[in-house]
């Protein structure tokens, strides 16, 4: 692919600061600055903190990536931005910086789907996607099935989360638990010791018959769960606790992704977004796909968090289809629905 495009992708949908560099489906680099530590304290992303971050990261992070892939402005033929959906403020900052390195360099601007991101990221690492797959994307914010028939024009939502995105449960029960944020890693970490059958907590939307998420319930009975053993002055089993809701919610997950599947007669799931790191959700995903006759793919975990690659790697796809670029009058779209791959 040494004659596609060199792309320039820009990700700042949250509390990370990403840029990379791709060239057709090759990764040159990927600069990644994370606000996290100033919101831990928090116990949240605090929208404003995560924007001013973006603002002093951004062109640091930009001339990392440059300087990791032995490149400099004049080579980029296409700058790509996350332009939704995301917090509005720190989706501002990004999509500010790549309108102004587009205009600069006299380049082509595309203004990408945070969600479609996530789905083309995984070229990077096992070549084109098969046409058509099924993607489950999970993340802090999002918990999404989708069929993709071809990521650069069509992804059709088939069923996304009610309430609570599973990252978002994964935070808020970490909380309960006395353990830090992002809950993510570290329910991953605690239920390494401890036993998924331990505690039968509730699997939300288990048999409904859609292929929608709810998470909400599964956060308020953990909760209730514990506070149920501290009013009683029992020792709370961390392990056990981590480890049975971890497994709730990745049972709910991969048995909504192979019933997607199936329905749509789709041989090739992809699981993206931060909780795709997750060890147990992978591990189960396999089984099941296994036991399915379904291929499974999964970027590596460093590609599964918001990331400039996963940018990159949409926007050269947008331009090697030969797709038009966006407008450098694009907004910031905070809501943009998952069916619009680009604006």
């Amino acid at each position: 692919m040494g004659d596609a495009p060199l792309v320039l992708g820009i990700e700042t949908s949250c509390d990370e600061t990403g840029v990379g560099l791709v060239r057709g489906h090759t990764l040159l680099a990927d600069a990644v600055a994370s606000s996290v530590d100033e919101h831990a304290r928090f116990g949240g992303v605090v929208p404003e903190v995560a924007s001013r971050a973006h603002l002093e990261a951004m062109t640091p992070t930009v001339e990392r990536a440059l300087a990791r892939a032995g490149v400099t402005f004049s080579d980029i033929d296409a700058v790509a931005v996350t332009a939704g959906p995301g917090l509005a403020g720190a989706l501002l900052v990004g999509v500010a910086a790549a309108k102004a390195y587009a205009m600069g360099l006299g380049v082509p601007l595309y203004g990408v789907n945070h969600l479609a991101a996530h789905v083309a990221v995984d070229q990077l690492e096992h070549g084109p996607l098969p046409k058509p797959c099924v993607a489950l994307l999970v993340s802090g914010g999002h918990s999404s099935l989708l069929l993709v028939t071809d990521v650069a024009r069509e992804v059709i939502s088939l069923g996304s989360t009610v309430d609570d995105a599973a990252g978002e449960a994964f935070d808020k029960v970490a909380r309960v638990l006395g353990l830090p944020f992002p809950g993510g890693p570290h329910i991953d970490r605690a239920a390494g010791s401890g036993s998924g059958a331990a505690i039968a907590f509730p699997r939300g939307k288990y048999d409904d018959g859609t292929l929608d998420f709810s998470f909400s319930g599964l956060k308020t009975a953990v909760a209730r769960w514990v506070e149920a053993r501290e009013v009683n002055g029992e020792p709370v089993p961390v392990a056990d606790v981590a480890a049975s809701f971890q497994e709730s919610v990745v049972d709910v997950l991969t048995r909504k992704a192979l019933q997607a599947c199936a329905r749509y007669d789709v041989k090739d799931l992809l699981i993206g977004g931060g909780v795709a790191a997750n060890s147990r959700l992978r591990a189960l995903a396999q089984e099941r796909c296994d036991a399915a006759g379904v291929r499974l793919r999964v970027p590596r975990p460093g590609l599964c968090t918001d990331n400039g690659a996963m940018v990159a790697a949409l926007g050269a796809e947008l331009a090697i289809a030969g797709l038009p670029p966006s407008s450098l009058e694009i907004p910031a779209d905070s809501s943009l629905p998952v069916t619009s791959v680009r604006v």
